[in-house]
């Protein structure tokens, strides 16, 4: 085959793919646009598969603003770029991750919880990876923004690490903000990893209240904040998930998985996995006007003592 028409044949299929590439890109634009209420995702090999958990645990990590586990996953030099969209007029911005961790620890932050939509993942030579997450962005179970993450991964020593994350930011519709009940307990259940023990009181109304095993109420955000910091002490570690969600009439049980390990100054160093549930009552606005907690104590301080994996 002679140079031009080798030419003329490689130009032809090099644009063929960006119109269909293009127009992929269009159709999902629009179908992402509605709110999902389950995770779609194509069926993933075993490398995609590994991106995919690196971004959900890096989704996770930042709804929390845990900057331990963010920076554990970030190149030194990896920047942020956002493209929002007010008005109908987008504007860019982006920042040095360093100076977003330092930012994090001067401004008031709430915690949110973002969920993606789907995925699209490219890995070359198992090295680099650039992937695409389209998510909606909630707040105590209200979807707000939709947000298309990009992100470049480089493997280093076998483990994917951050150097870019680049994402437009949209406004949802106010026809499109409706409250979903399993995503807020999905949300509270992420607050309850956070170290930031404000992220929990702030799914409580404001004279919310937070019984634990018929003990004496906490009311208030102070009081609760206190219930929380005692358990985040006690497990540095704590990770908290939720098992199931189930109502009945006006009241709702949350069951709950505690996992974590007591770290805690004079703790025992032991690991401990219990469950447990909590029963709501919600507002109006559908945060919680009282939870009433319960576990098996004696579990839990056998626990403390021995450990999960002794009798």
């Amino acid at each position: 085959m002679n140079r031009k028409l080798r030419y003329v044949i490689l130009s032809f299929i090099t644009i063929s793919t960006f119109i269909i590439s293009c127009k992929q890109e269009n159709d999902n634009s629009e179908l992402s646009r509605n709110v999902p209420t389950e995770t779609k995702t194509a069926e993933l090999n075993l490398g995609e598969e590994k991106i995919k958990t690196a971004i959900n645990e890096l989704l996770l990590a930042a709804g929390n603003y845990n900057i331990l586990a963010l920076d554990s996953m970030m190149s030194d030099k990896a920047m942020l770029g956002i493209s929002s969209l007010k008005d109908g007029t987008w504007s860019n911005s982006e920042i040095a991750i360093n100076d977003f961790f330092e930012s994090v620890k001067t401004r008031e932050r709430s915690p949110y919880y973002e969920i993606p939509n789907n995925y699209d993942i490219l890995i070359t030579e198992g090295q680099v990876s650039l992937a695409r997450a389209d998510c909606i962005l909630y707040r105590w179970g209200i979807p707000q923004t939709r947000e298309v993450n990009h992100f470049t991964f480089i493997n280093e020593n076998g483990k994917w690490k951050i150097l870019n994350i680049t994402w437009t930011k949209e406004e949802l519709s106010e026809d499109q903000k409706k409250y979903d009940l399993e995503i807020f307990a999905r949300g509270y259940a992420q607050a309850w990893c956070s170290q930031r023990p404000n992220f929990v009181s702030s799914f409580f109304a404001e004279n919310g209240e937070l019984i634990v095993n018929d003990g004496k109420p906490a009311k208030g955000a102070e009081a609760i904040i206190n219930v929380a910091k005692g358990f985040m002490e006690t497990f540095p570690d704590m990770i908290v998930s939720m098992d199931s969600l189930t109502t009945n009439k006006d009241k709702i049980k949350f069951y709950w998985t505690l996992n974590g390990t007591n770290n805690a100054p004079n703790g025992t160093g032991n690991k401990v996995n219990f469950s447990g549930f909590e029963e709501w009552t919600l507002n109006d606005d559908g945060l919680i006007e009282k939870s009433n907690g319960s576990f098996n104590e004696i579990e839990y301080q056998k626990q403390l003592e021995f450990g999960t994996n002794k009798k």
